[in-house]
């Protein structure tokens, strides 16, 4: 009776209940701490110290939440979330304890008061954010749509009782009682966190962990830049800032007054925790009530209007009746509007900036914005208010200021919210002039309408695709009509965008589609019958998973592998692992393998539903002849995220026609892969087919952890690896502007590639030498033929080495200079033109930082003067024995140049080469160590003979 009543209530699916049930305690006992100790360490604070002590602590919190989030990300980039999940929990419980036993025993220093204020803004910050990273790795998005709002409901509980219980705990029996309990309450949570890991997390990879990990960890530092070029985001951080000062000026003001009125710690505690809850009582009550009324009758910007005029009012009110009651209204419009209103508004607000963009800078603003508003406003009133040693009245002259800053902000804010949407929408017109002029005056509106009925598909699916999340009404006929064109990406498009409509949108509409040829339509169509109607689950399950129509059951059984890897009792319910071994021994007979479409769905089933041990026919269709079920065999993998099928990946990169699909997989794996790639680039691991695609995997994630590993690869001995890395870092510069690249470690990189192009010519000259000239010794002729053509083969090497290093070093001017200047003068200096050669060492003269001229323009030199390569002779050769150019090949090259040089030791039989080939015997690649192993024995040989 229970169980259905809360499926219905809150639309939760058998298997879920369990752990939404743990996530939802969870989010509770974390809030219920929060507002145990955050009014009891308050209360400690102002009683012992005074509110005239608060803005250091304010200095303080500011510093230490920029620092703590800085390695507190770190560390869960580097460990296992469980692992950083629990120490905190447990850190956070034994200091609560700690101070419990510290109030027993009357030790209350000042230095830990400031320590315990600290760490309760660290807990508020580090511990709900913890809950939030773990729900993001417990649901997928369809299920998080579904269900934090139920889960949510369990923070709001928690921020109703937590205070109520203070208030009453307080005064009864006192505030070390109260520390006590939040630090029992939170141990609690550990127990929970490891059922919640068992139920959902345990069977996940790595990979797939640390992928969610790093998408809400701390933002990019160019985070700061996209804001600087962005008026619409810069007016939205300046107006969070300013709400974040204007509210610590007001809770400055309200801690003084109460401490005044109420000295003792325990009646404050008890008073404070009182309020706390009673504001979130009033934020829930807004936000069923309120909140979406005054949003669609106000607007967004208009809505966020109401929180600074609120507090204005109240603040003129308290100039006029200086007293606590005036102080708790203000402190109950900024603890319950901001929660409610004015948080939905500020959401909403930056609705128009693309997806990607506002993640970054909606972290920058939470983490940084807000830690730098709490700082600026504890400097304020240490230096205007009590370096001024004006009475707290006057800080409501100070708010009143800021409150008059905010509104102004908000004014601009108006106009760069509508230019953003109508820049969006405009963007998406035809190229074409006159089509641009009809339609600059026309509303935003008229104009998307536009779009989705006459554009082009490319238009419309860029439009959908902007509009994401956006549930814009006037747009739902046009949206629904979309479900009729003759395109299936539109239609697909459409119906992802009805997502955000009324559960249940043009559902008989949507039920017509099932009835098509395109699989990806069906699956896409079914999910929307499972996840957005009121149609039951086991309803849908029992219809389609067996229906005579092959395409619609296939796309059924994904469905149910898709909801299934996170609700494994879906999966027992419907037999998912039957009917997958089924599906697999029906397909796997030689009528099975030729149906191409049953085959796809089914690889595709089995990645989704996380069941390794049918991922063997994921590995058998690896090599399936037809290369339409082998890049969906590869799709699968990169769906998995098992580290299990990293290698085969991998080896793909070597295949042109597999090489994107096995790319696009590979960058399913998320950031984390990036360093399982650079440590086995560095183990020497990858044949040359695959060096030279590691950067292209690399810059796919385009970020700015991409551009950190792409310049580790910048380090590499391998120069085809270099030029790639060059390359792809070129492209992310060109691609994404935000992206911060050191122009420093650019020219540090430019010139280590002159170094190596330096060598390079060196030795080609010293070679190239041998070859023409060979020196006179009395060897047999056999010898010095197998000699000369060895020479000759390194001459090639060197020759192919040259004109890579020197497009490395282009491609790395390019990014520290303007690229068509650059690639301008490197199409000089190949041209075959003398007078295009040396126009174009001109001006790289009048270009280049005298450093890198220095270096560099001697060396390209060589192209104009010494034009053959047979005749080097510039004053920059430096004169080298053939010893001296193998040891400096032998040790800083390719593997193919190891091998080279091994090689023509080998043929030379020279004993003087013995401690270079036995420093290879133990290389890490073992083909190299072998061939060293064979060399240094025969040169062995060969000294004994000598004897």
């Amino acid at each position: 009776m229970l169980k259905s009543l809360y499926k219905k209530a809150f639309d939760i699916r058998d298997g879920e209940i369990t752990i939404s049930f743990f996530m939802q305690l969870y989010i509770f006992l974390v809030i219920t701490v929060l507002l145990i100790v955050k009014p009891t360490v308050n209360a400690l604070f102002l009683s012992a110290l005074g509110a005239e002590r608060l803005p250091y602590g304010y200095l303080l919190v500011a510093a230490v939440a920029i620092l703590s989030s800085y390695f507190y990300n770190k560390a869960l980039k580097r460990y296992s979330f469980k692992k950083v999940a629990t120490i905190t929990l447990c850190a956070f419980g034994f200091f609560f304890m700690l101070l419990s036993v510290a109030l027993h025993y009357k030790f209350l220093e000042v230095w830990l008061l400031y320590y315990y204020y600290v760490l309760i803004s660290l807990f508020a910050v580090v511990v709900t954010s913890q809950f939030w990273i773990l729900a993001n790795m417990v649901y997928n998005a369809r299920e998080a749509k579904r269900l934090f709002g139920f889960i949510g409901s369990g923070a709001i509980a928690g921020g109703i009782f937590g205070g109520y219980l203070t208030t009453l705990i307080s005064a009864a029996f006192g505030n070390k009682t109260s520390i006590l309990i939040a630090g029992i309450l939170i141990l609690c949570c550990v127990p929970i966190l490891y059922r919640i890991w068992n139920l959902r997390l345990r069977t996940l990879s790595m990979y797939t962990r640390k992928k969610e990990i790093h998408q809400v960890s701390n933002p990019d530092r160019n985070a700061f830049q996209i804001i600087l070029k962005s008026k619409h985001l810069l007016y939205l951080a300046s107006i969070i800032g300013i709400s974040v000062l204007v509210a610590k000026l007001v809770d400055f003001q309200f801690s003084d007054f109460a401490h005044k009125a109420i000295p003792d710690s325990d009646e404050l505690a008890s008073f404070l925790g009182f309020w706390f809850s009673s504001f979130n009582v009033v934020a829930l009550l807004i936000q069923l009530f309120v909140t979406n009324r005054v949003l669609s009758y106000l607007g967004v910007t208009s809505t966020m209007l109401i929180l600074p005029l609120g507090i204005a009012l109240g603040s003129l009110l308290f100039l006029t009746v200086p007293e606590l009651w005036v102080l708790i209204i203000i402190k109950g419009l900024d603890g319950s509007f901001k929660q409610s209103i004015n948080k939905a508004a500020a959401e909403l607000s930056i609705l128009p900036i693309p997806y990607a963009i506002k993640n970054q800078a909606k972290s920058f603003i939470d983490i940084v914005v807000d830690s730098v508003a709490t700082g600026i406003a504890g400097f304020l009133l240490i230096f205007v208010i009590k370096g001024m040693e004006l009475d707290t009245k006057f800080v409501t002259t100070l708010t009143i200021f800021f409150l008059f800053i905010w509104l102004l902000l908000i004014y601009k804010l108006r106009d760069a919210y509508f230019d953003s949407f109508r820049s969006n929408l405009k963007s998406l017109l035809l190229n074409k002039d006159e089509s641009k002029r009809n339609f600059r005056k026309e509303r935003t509106i008229a104009t998307a309408r536009h779009i989705l009925q006459n554009g082009e598909e490319s238009e419309i699916l860029t439009l959908l695709s902007r509009l994401s999340s956006a549930r814009l009404n006037p747009l739902k006929k046009q949206i629904v009509a979309l479900l009729d064109h003759p395109s299936n990406a539109i239609k697909i498009a459409a119906i992802e965008e009805l997502y955000y409509y009324k559960e249940g949108t043009a559902l008989h509409k949507i039920k017509a589609l099932l009835h098509t040829s395109d699989s990806a339509l069906i699956i896409t169509t079914l999910q929307y019958l499972l996840h957005h109607t009121k149609i039951d689950d086991q309803e849908l399950f029992t219809t389609y998973l067996d229906h005579p129509e092959k395409p619609i059951a296939n796309a059924a059984l994904l469905c149910l592998a898709q909801d299934a890897r996170l609700n494994t009792n879906l999966g027992k319910q419907f037999n998912l692992r039957d009917r997958i071994a089924t599906q697999i021994e029906r397909l796997g007979t030689p009528e099975g393998l030729e149906n191409v479409a049953e085959t796809s769905d089914l690889l595709l089933s089995i990645a989704y539903s996380g069941l390794n041990e049918f991922y063997y026919f994921i590995s058998i269709h690896f090599s399936n002849k037809n290369k339409k079920v082998a890049k969906k065999a590869i799709e699968a993998a990169g769906i998995t995220t098992d580290p299990l099928f990293v290698g085969n990946l991998l080896q793909f990169l070597e295949n042109k026609k597999l090489r994107k699909a096995a790319i696009k997989s590979l960058t399913q794996y998320g950031p984390e892969i990036t360093k399982t790639l650079l440590r086995l680039e560095n183990e020497d691991a990858f044949s040359l087919d695959i060096k030279r695609n590691l950067p292209k995997v690399i810059a796919t994630f385009n970020s700015q952890n991409a551009v950190k590993i792409l310049f580790k690869f910048l380090g590499s001995n391998n120069l085809i690896v270099r030029k790639n890395a060059s390359k792809s870092l070129l492209k992310l510069s060109s691609k994404n502007p935000s992206l911060t690249i050191d122009k420093r470690k650019i020219l540090r990189y430019i010139l280590l590639e002159s170094n190596y192009y330096q060598s390079t010519l060196n030795a080609l000259a010293t070679f190239t030498k041998l070859v023409n000239n060979p020196p006179a010794d009395s060897q047999e002729e056999a010898k010095e033929t197998e000699v000369l053509l060895a020479r000759e083969a390194i001459v090639l090497i060197l020759r192919e080495q040259v004109d890579q290093s020197l497009h490395s070093i282009f491609t790395l001017l390019s990014i520290r200079y303007n690229q068509e200047d650059i690639s301008a003068a490197f199409l000089g200096i190949k041209s075959k033109d003398d007078t295009a050669r040396i126009n174009a060492i001109e001006f790289l003269d009048n270009l280049l930082h005298i450093k890198l001229k220095n270096k560099i323009l001697p060396l390209l030199e060589v192209h104009i003067i010494d034009t053959d390569v047979d005749n080097l002779h510039s004053q920059d050769m430096i004169a080298q024995t053939e010893f001296d150019a193998v040891r400096s090949l032998i040790r800083n090259r390719s593997r193919q140049m190891n091998i080279a040089m091994l090689h023509l030791i080998e043929i030379l039989e020279d004993t003087k080469y013995i401690a270079i080939t036995q420093s290879f015997t133990k290389h890490k690649n073992k083909n190299i160590a072998k061939l060293a192993t064979r060399v240094s024995t025969s040169l062995q040989r060969v000294k004994q003979l000598q004897k």
